[in-house]
């Protein structure tokens, strides 16, 4: 059977489809843009890792709460297109069902939960916007273990795994996510 090529356009609109217009749906364009970021950071394949970032989730409406089953529903959705196994298996990664092994695992990782954690520290700021935080403020909310609790610390410093350091990996993520403030409404 011949497979389809997975394509930005139809990644999106499969997202759309699956996910709606909501505050996942954020989520999900915070992660692409961030995922793009790094790539080029990392002189990687810019488009490769922002699809693999734009598809992590699309299952997660289905499987909020069977976590078991979720990253495995959104492949099997994907079955039709031609995915590598390396997307395959970060999108399996990023939730924790595999090891990581490659840069495209720990990216998506370490990225998943720090998106959420940018928005946390831009919510908190009196203007809730992303351009009034900067690598320091968000530091020191990294230490506070209440803060953003389910914003996985552990795997936000994971990103050592990219050979960047914290502050490094979350100004790059940060940065990236202000491309799209108008979309995230922040």
């Amino acid at each position: 059977m011949h497979k389809l090529k997975l394509s930005r356009e139809v990644a999106y609109q499969l997202v759309l489809d699956r996910i709606g217009k909501n505050n996942l749906l954020k989520h999900i364009l915070a992660v692409e843009v961030a995922m793009r970021r790094l790539a080029e950071h990392l002189k990687e394949d810019v488009s490769y890792w922002g699809l693999t970032g734009l598809v992590h989730d699309l299952d997660y409406n289905e499987t909020r709460n069977d976590e078991a089953r979720h990253a495995f529903l959104a492949t099997e959705w994907l079955e039709e297109y031609d995915l590598p196994d390396e997307m395959v298996h970060a999108i399996h990664a990023h939730p924790g069902h595999v090891p990581c092994h490659s840069r495209l695992d720990w990216a998506l990782y370490s990225v998943d939960p720090a998106t959420g954690f940018i928005v946390a520290c831009a919510l908190m700021h009196p203007s809730k916007k992303l351009a009034s935080i900067d690598t320091d403020f968000m530091l020191r909310r990294f230490k506070e273990k209440r803060f953003a609790a389910g914003a996985s610390r552990e795997n936000m410093a994971a990103c050592s795994n990219l050979e960047l350091e914290l502050d490094e990996f979350l100004a790059l993520v940060h940065e990236s996510m202000l491309t799209i403030s108008d979309q995230l409404g922040l």
